[in-house]
């Protein structure tokens, strides 16, 4: 049976989030939001945050108890369409007194929270630098994959503007590009401080980095143990059932 869109994706009993063809979210999204959750009351911002997901799910994961709930966030997106569906998610869930949707290039935007600054930024960037790979004929994918509207070193940077002295800058890539984003990071004055790769399994080579920078932060970087996503009986592993909290229910 063909899957109907747009629609409301539950991520918590309490929590839905709307969703189309176009603008959905998958285990990247659910796993940065999880490695970037805030500390209660903390001023955030998640920079392309296409239906809003990673917001939301912070919300989603106070409500339950299973995390602190932020005191605001910046829901930053460039693509008109998936901020509208960012802002019926908001309404439907009464959450306009903590997620602020903002339709704007990251590149172009006035502070966020002045004086004091952000206290994190979360970004789940486009995972193809411009000019590599096929791109996607339909302009809204293309946007999400490949580094057509923002470079990652333009979102470094961006982040560091918006940020406090300490604060943090957290997103996820694949592999082949960490070495790239270290650099990035530090042009941009944010010091990679913990570093977690993710692995299907253990005979499989790592899918995905978790890389948080600090502005301002001193050398020293922290490397994780790698998140395995199954078990050796090729269930979800039990860390990635905590991950996925109350947010598993029908879907592992």
């Amino acid at each position: 049976m063909a899957t109907t869109y747009p629609r409301w994706e539950p991520l918590s009993p309490q929590v839905s989030v709307l969703v189309s063809s176009t603008h959905r979210f998958n285990t990247d999204t659910v796993l940065l939001a999880w490695f970037s959750a805030p500390r209660k009351g903390e001023i955030c911002a998640d920079f392309g945050t296409g239906c809003g997901t990673i917001p939301l799910l912070w919300c989603a994961k106070a409500q339950t108890g299973e995390g602190a709930m932020p005191g605001k966030v910046y829901a930053v997106e460039l693509q008109a369409d998936a901020c509208a569906l960012a802002l019926r998610s908001v309404e439907r869930n009464q959450l306009e007194n903590t997620i602020c949707i903002i339709n704007n290039d990251i590149n172009n935007l006035q502070y966020l929270h002045p004086p004091r600054g952000l206290d994190l930024v979360a970004c789940n960037p486009p995972y193809k630098p411009e000019g590599t790979g096929i791109k996607n004929p339909q302009e809204g994918l293309s946007i999400a994959r490949h580094e057509g509207a923002c470079t990652f070193a333009e979102i470094a940077a961006a982040a560091a503007r918006q940020l406090r002295w300490g604060g943090r800058f957290c997103c996820c890539l694949r592999p082949e590009r960490l070495a790239g984003a270290m650099e990035a990071l530090r042009r941009a004055g944010l010091e990679p401080k913990r570093l977690r790769f993710v692995q299907q399994r253990p005979d499989k080579a790592p899918f995905l980095f978790l890389l948080q920078a600090a502005r301002g932060g001193n050398p020293g970087l922290r490397v994780e143990p790698v998140l395995f996503v199954e078990d050796g009986k090729g269930h979800f592993s039990q860390e990635m059932l905590q991950i996925y909290g109350s947010y598993k229910e029908g879907h592992v």
